[in-house]
């Protein structure tokens, strides 16, 4: 059984940073590709960030120069470093095992003053 487990969401002002994890259980970790989505109230859920099994990133031209996704393959985990965040990038987060339907319960990120 595959358990996506996200962490790391909170209040944080605008220009402050958080950094998202998700740790995966029941998956050959190394061999897939990991996504950040997020959604905001009364919005659908949108791409984020994505990270290919060999380390290719790619990024909503949004959260571009901003954000980071990384992964640790020893820890099955993959993060999401949010820098210079905005009120707009308030929103439930949510990780993801690329092509499939494995989604986590979600993080909160509120940013505000």
């Amino acid at each position: 059984q595959v358990q996506l487990v996200e962490s790391g969401g909170g209040l944080v002002q605008p220009g402050g940073s958080l950094r998202l994890s998700c740790a995966a259980n029941g998956i050959a970790f190394s061999r897939y590709g990991m996504a950040w989505y997020r959604q905001a109230p009364g919005k659908q859920r949108e791409f984020v960030a994505t990270i290919g099994s060999s380390g290719t990133t790619n990024y909503a031209d949004s959260v571009k120069g901003r954000f980071t996704i990384s992964r640790d393959n020893a820890k099955n985990t993959v993060y999401l470093r949010m820098n210079s965040l905005k009120p707009e990038d308030t929103a439930v987060y949510y990780c993801n095992v690329v092509f499939t339907n494995h989604w986590g319960q979600g993080t909160q990120v509120t940013v505000s003053s």
